[in-house]
């Protein structure tokens, strides 16, 4: 969760920065599973590149133990049904 504390820190400092437009774009695409230019990851400074890799990290990270906990919730129902 550091990555995308980091962001949400650098977006709230600077909301007119490019960077931060790009970087609050890619976690809107993530969130809304919609397409994102890749392009705008490449024109970004090395700091803020390497930023958005580690945002992208968290998200997969984040979406896996989500979705364990939803399998574990429908394990848990399934198995207090009667045979």
């Amino acid at each position: 969760m550091r990555a995308i504390k980091e962001a949400r820190k650098f977006i709230e400092r600077n909301p007119a920065d490019p960077s931060a437009k790009a970087l609050a774009k890619l976690v809107l695409a993530l969130e809304s599973e919609a397409e994102f230019p890749i392009i705008d990851i490449y024109q970004l400074d090395f700091e803020r590149f390497n930023l958005a890799l580690d945002i992208l990290r968290e998200w997969r990270l984040d979406r896996y133990f989500a979705g364990k906990a939803k399998l574990f919730d429908t394990a848990t129902h399934a198995s207090s049904l009667p045979l």
